[in-house]
């Protein structure tokens, strides 16, 4: 997929979509990318505008140094973002992007008294709560690798690349920073539906952490389980892309009734449809 960016290089639009009902800005796991969600345009609905982020220090702003802390990277997000939210949005945020999903509407709120129309979160512990493992950013390299290795994210082929490790250890530690050494304050919970993902095998968030984020919302939470361990959103992309594809329909069409006042018979078709060849 070639992803053309616009003026502005943190929201970047592989698929252009003028006349979609609903914007779903999508933020990465640690070491991620916008290329991380390379297959998502074509397998949503037609209805949704596919949004991927692109983070500093990954792919076209490699030369930009990666944050290390998620509320300096809110607050540059939160401008950057403010033009692209003229329209219905949703947030989408795996592991370490679920946090800065989450600050981002928090964000988004406080300043600009905006909100998702839904926080669509992934295989992260509720942020009130703390996440199952000691933290590894700051391990030694050789103990750095091998935790790497067991938490199955990165390509073999990456890990063994000494030349290309050496470049992106960089960015994986100061992503697994903003990560693991987040620090939740505490505000009034989110106005907007949360709706969560999680894998059956994942250690890193149980059903019961995951379920806590209905704790951080006034409105509806749902929460999906898949099969997979923590990178299930790789590993079972076919069915949690249909799943999620199945919930922004919903999203985009309750959206849709919301701004033009319509009445559900006179609003978007079925979701097959709305996916186009799905």
């Amino acid at each position: 997929m070639t992803i053309a960016a616009k003026a502005n290089s943190w929201i970047l639009h592989p698929r252009p979509n003028p006349h979609a009902s609903l914007r779903l800005f999508c933020f990465p796991f640690a070491g991620g990318g916008a290329q991380s969600f390379r297959a998502w345009p074509e397998a949503l609905p037609s209805a949704v505008e596919a949004c991927p982020v692109q983070l500093p220090g990954r792919e076209s702003r490699m030369k930009e140094p990666p944050f290390s802390d998620v509320s300096p990277m809110v607050d540059a997000l939160a401008a950057a973002i403010r033009p692209s939210l003229d329209k219905p949005f949703a947030l989408f945020g795996h592991s370490m992007g679920a946090v800065i999903a989450f600050e981002l509407a928090r964000k988004l709120r406080r300043d600009y008294k905006l909100l998702p129309e839904c926080l669509i979160v992934s295989a992260r512990v509720a942020p009130h709560l703390p996440i199952p493992r000691p933290p590894i950013n700051n391990l030694p390299p050789t103990e750095f690798l091998e935790a790497l290795k067991a938490m199955k994210g990165t390509p073999k082929e990456v890990l063994e690349n000494v030349d290309l490790m050496e470049v992106i250890t960089p960015l994986l530690r100061a992503d697994l920073t903003v990560h693991e050494e987040y620090a939740y304050l505490e505000d009034t919970p989110l106005e907007c539906p949360i709706l969560a993902f999680g894998g059956l095998q994942d250690t890193e968030a149980s059903r019961q952490a995951l379920d806590a984020w209905r704790e951080q919302t006034k409105a509806n939470f749902t929460l999906r389980m898949l099969p997979g361990e923590h990178f299930f959103i790789v590993t079972a992309q076919a069915l949690f892309l249909r799943t999620l594809s199945q919930e922004l329909y919903q999203i985009a069409r309750k959206a849709t009734q919301v701004s033009l006042g319509a009445s559900p018979s006179l609003v978007v078709t079925s979701p097959v449809q709305l996916a186009g060849s799905k």
